[in-house]
């Protein structure tokens, strides 16, 4: 799942100096300065305005010291993971980080940064690395900022990304909410037999971004999710695991745990007397859990990174046909309080929704400057910044957009297919499209879920899984940034006994 802006643990001590496509030399020094969590009102407004400075200090050292250009990020905050199992708490995690990356550049060499270690020292030390990196990493004609002309001047718009009570919420109530999960689950049926445990989590955190070209800019945000994963016994001693989870971020949107912990009593009683089913060509129905797993591939495909280095079966495929008429795509990070939302993105320009697919025809591809530069087009807003300062294209809130099609109807006006409800493994090549992946869910006769099936694979290339998806449901829920609703393919093979 996506998290919010300054989420994330202090990472552990590193130096490492790495030559890729961008020639970039890399950095990294931990300490174990922590700070508390964030609570609401003046004091996060004033923990943003303080990441400013800290971030604003450094690119002024090392302007100073000579860098054309300096970027800094500065990120503070907390998250909590807890865990019960049988109703006993088995795991409780909290941690709070405060850090800094940067990105120098001089005379197109580039640089990169980062440090925990907060104090004068650390800062001085931390600068003094970019400005001696730089100087041995190579030249790469293709790296620089973002256009002058292209970054933002604000205002920015108030996206409500950031829950006081859900950055707020203790160790011990995060165990009590995972513990009222796990409880109903337990209680829904006498068939749960024993249980995976119960996990609620948190994560709350703020971000700045000052960049020497004129961009200063900042914003909090908070994350909370609660799963359960219920076991029941079934024929021959296999035991069968469903989990349902619920994920937002204001506290207040989450489901309560004791519908989470019923329905993940109803998904993992549903699969007890799974089979597999004979090995055939029929029609595919994914979940909404499973269908944003296909999504995600086709948003690796779509990275200007993936393009100009010819890693995506995607390339040379603008302007044509890539999906049904029925797939529109499009990448929006200004839906509120969505998990992927972001009022600019990481090299300072405005957030901007993009439309990828339209009715099945590729419009576009997502870039930042760099890969814009690469492929002779300009940056789509894309941008990603992560803590070590390097800058990449990433997706923000990524759907396949739903129909007016109620997703039971999909179900019910299949004649045979199989239902999937997960996946496992990891079969699949982004450059030629090839995809094969274990699966499991429900055989569909006469558009009813008729028995449980375990133990297959479907596979299909991707190209032609996505020109032949032939419904999409009604059912989109922005529980994660990338998601779609139910989807049915027309035809995949099915392998199984």
């Amino acid at each position: 799942m996506s998290r919010p802006a300054g989420s994330g643990r202090a990472g552990a001590a590193e130096a490492t100096v790495a030559r890729g496509a961008r020639e970039s030399l890399t950095i990294a020094r931990a300490s174990t300065t922590l700070r508390p969590r964030m609570t609401s009102g003046h004091r996060l407004e004033q923990e943003i305005e303080n990441l400013k400075d800290l971030a604003a200090d450094v690119v002024k050292r090392a302007l100073a010291g000579g860098a054309d250009v300096a970027e800094a990020i500065a990120r503070s905050g907390s998250e909590l993971s807890t865990k019960v199992r049988l109703g006993e708490p088995e795991l409780v995690e909290e941690a709070s980080h405060r850090s800094l990356g940067m990105r120098v550049i001089k005379k197109g060499r580039v640089a990169l940064t980062s440090t925990s270690d907060l104090t004068a020292r650390g800062i001085e030390r931390f600068v003094a690395d970019a400005l001696e990196l730089v100087d041995i990493s190579q030249e790469d004609p293709f790296s620089g900022p973002a256009d002058p002309s292209l970054i933002s001047k604000g205002p920015f718009p108030d996206l409500e990304l950031y829950d006081p009570a859900g950055g707020d919420v203790t160790a011990a109530e995060a165990i009590e909410l995972a513990r009222r999960g796990e409880q109903a689950a337990r209680e829904a049926d006498a068939r749960i037999t024993n249980s995976d445990g119960a996990t609620f989590g948190r994560t709350a955190g703020a971000f700045a971004l000052v960049l020497s070209g004129g961009f200063t800019g900042g914003y909090a945000g908070s994350y909370a999710s609660l799963v359960v994963s219920p076991v029941a016994d079934d024929e021959g001693g296999k035991k069968r695991r469903g989990y349902h989870y619920t994920a937002k971020r204001h506290l207040a949107e989450l489901d309560t745990p004791e519908a989470v912990g019923r329905e993940a009593t109803r998904r993992t009683l549903r699969k007890l007397g799974a089979r597999k089913v004979p090995t055939q060509e029929a029609p595919v129905v994914f979940d909404p859990d499973v269908a944003r797993s296909i999504l995600g591939l086709l948003a690796g495909a779509v990275m200007g990174s993936s393009i100009w280095r010819k890693s995506s079966y995607l390339v040379g495929r603008e302007g044509t046909r890539v999906a049904s008429d029925l797939v529109t795509v499009v990448d929006d990070p200004l839906v509120r309080r969505a998990p992927g939302s972001r009022p600019f993105d990481g090299e300072g320009l405005a957030a901007r929704k993009n439309l990828v697919v339209e009715n099945g025809i590729l419009k576009t591809y997502l870039c930042d400057s760099y890969s814009g530069r690469k492929l002779g087009r300009a940056p789509t807003g894309s941008a990603s910044r992560g803590g070590g300062g390097g800058v990449g294209p990433s997706t923000s809130n990524f759907m396949l957009l739903p129909t007016k099609t109620p997703a039971a109807e999909i179900v019910k006006s299949t004649k045979r297919g199989l239902y999937v409800t997960e996946m496992m493994g990891f079969g699949y090549n982004p450059v030629t499209g090839d995809f094969s992946r274990g699966a499991s869910g429900f055989w569909i006769e006469d558009g009813v879920l008729a028995f449980p099936v375990s133990e297959v694979t479907i596979s299909l290339n991707v190209d032609q899984l996505w020109q032949r998806i032939d419904a999409v449901g009604d059912d989109l829920d922005l529980r994660s940034s990338t998601a779609s609703p139910t989807l049915r393919v027309a035809s995949m093979t099915i392998a199984g006994s």
